[in-house]
């Protein structure tokens, strides 16, 4: 079959396993306590819904271009979006916890693979003058998925049930599959290749140790836990013996080369920064507006979309002018929009306007477009054909580790920063006489007949806002300046569009 003449249809297929891929990192997260009572579980086991499917999913990433190489792309991709489909269906008709955590585990290990294999397709579909377009397509999947999950598992669960949350993945992956058998063409097989068993246990066990601590961190307090320090230092130990191992052994789970491609290394640390950004500010925003000011989920989902709306932009246009314009120019366009908008959230009080708000979305979405698209494009640029399978897949599992860990941090210091905020205003009202004059304020807003309890727990409240408030802008701030202090490394990118001379071959 002729893959020019489909291209079309193989990009629409691919989209949509990119998007159903995409969406199931976040929609579940609206819908956890409805599932929390449905299957009788505590807050604390219910995360586990959340935690085996992240975990499941960085794991498998990591071996997509190795199988792909074994058993053919198109088979692995087929065999990916069946599975994934599969076990959505599972997951809805889940009964109790332990079935819901043991499905979420085998949906992640099937949705692994779909979205580094969708990026690899794309690269090869078109040719590299068209690179920055297929970017820009993939990228608008990866990037809307996370963004419009909430709000679509808000409306599904309030409207519906939690467990369309799942059964939303039946017809997208159904027509996805037949999209794939129809239309996408074989790769070569190389089944010489041999698996590194090692290699990947060594991968498995720093990736899995990794996520368990940035999951349950900040719920065991970190360090003062056993449990976090023994998964500390088996992230550290496991990841420094499969560098070793890698280096060392003669056909490793990854080769090495493949890092010495400048073009590549640089673009890791960019997609772990957009990683950060990504996810991190949309953790923070809806209870922002939904516990600060007010905001019911439906408003919330609504407020955010515009954000959506601008990445989608801006990649259309990044995709285009990648092939007229240095593609480093548009990245550096785009970071410093995407500070100027994390700069102007650092500013806002309870009392911004919707306005605003979705103003800051539009501009923050354009410029995480901006930096996407060109950086999905120079990531392989210069590097060698032959490891994009591979690469692919290093690639989102970075920026998935980059979401784990920005989530984590933001919020760990948002939790801290609150207490520590309370215990400072707390101290002012007492020390700068403000106590008198904030308490006849609450007093002022009760009833004639109300008491100086009910005073001071409005005034606690009162406190508890402002806290809040200003740990939020310090999280956002903190982010401002990781795009800041990431912003120089434009100078390790080449512009160049093809492999250079010294590029690794087979």
């Amino acid at each position: 079959m002729n893959a020019a003449r489909h291209t079309g249809l193989i990009t629409l297929s691919i989209m949509m396993a990119t998007i159903m891929q995409a969406l199931d990192t976040t929609i579940a997260n609206v819908a956890l306590p409805h599932m929390q009572g449905s299957l009788n579980a505590t807050q604390e086991q219910a995360s586990w819904v959340l935690t085996s499917y992240i975990v499941a999913c960085a794991i498998m990433t990591a071996p997509t271009g190795i199988l792909a190489a074994r058993i053919g792309r198109k088979r692995l991709f087929l065999i990916c979006v069946a599975g994934f489909t599969f076990t959505s269906l599972l997951c809805g008709v889940a009964q109790n916890l332990p079935e819901m955590v043991l499905f979420r585990l085998l949906q992640g290990v099937f949705g692994a693979g779909l979205v580094p294999l969708s990026q690899a397709v794309l690269l090869d579909t078109y040719p590299k003058e068209k690179h920055g377009q297929a970017m820009s397509m993939w990228g608008m999947g990866v990037m809307l998925g996370p963004i419009l999950g909430p709000s679509l598992g808000g409306w599904l669960t309030e409207y519906y049930n939690w467990r369309w949350v799942f059964y939303i993945n039946l017809p997208i992956g159904i027509a996805t599959f037949v999209g794939i058998l129809l239309f996408m063409p074989e790769t070569e097989k190389n089944p010489d290749r041999r698996f590194d068993g090692f290699g990947f246990a060594l991968l498995a066990l720093s990736i899995g140790a990794l996520q368990l601590l940035l999951d349950r961190g900040q719920g065991k307090d970190w360090f003062a836990s056993t449990e976090i320090m023994v998964e500390c230092a088996l992230a550290g130990l496991a990841f420094y013996l499969f560098v070793v191992h890698i280096l060392t052994a003669q056909k490793p789970f990854l080769e090495p080369a493949m890092f010495r491609d400048r073009n590549f290394a640089a673009s890791l640390v960019f997609i772990f920064v957009v990683g950060i950004i990504m996810l991190s500010s949309m953790a923070l925003l809806p209870p922002f507006l939904q516990k600060l000011m007010g905001f019911p989920v439906m408003t919330t989902g609504l407020v955010l979309a515009p954000r959506g709306l601008g990445t989608m932009l801006a990649m259309a246009v990044a995709g285009r002018l990648t092939r007229h314009v240095d593609p480093r120019l548009l990245m550096l366009t785009g970071l410093l929009l995407t500070a100027y908008s994390l700069w102007q959230m650092s500013q806002f009080t309870t009392d911004v306007s919707t306005a605003i708000i979705v103003q800051n979305g539009l501009i923050q979405g354009f410029g995480l477009g901006f930096v996407f698209v060109p950086l999905s494009a120079l990531a392989y640029s210069t590097l060698a054909p032959h490891y994009r399978n591979d690469a692919a897949a290093v690639f989102s599992l970075i920026r998935n580790i980059g979401s784990s860990v920005g989530i984590s941090i933001v919020t760990t210091l948002l939790a801290r920063n609150i207490q520590i905020n309370h215990a400072e205003l707390g101290s002012y009202l007492v020390n700068y006489g403000a106590r008198g004059n904030l308490l006849d304020l609450a007093t002022d807003q009760l009833s004639a007949g109300g008491e100086t309890r009910d005073a001071l727990l409005m005034l606690d409240s009162m406190v508890n806002s402002q806290a809040a408030t200003i740990a939020y802008l310090n999280d956002f701030r903190l982010m401002m300046m990781v795009v800041l202090l990431a912003t120089p490394m434009l100078l390790f990118l080449r512009g160049a569009a093809a492999p250079t001379a010294g590029s690794p071959t087979r």
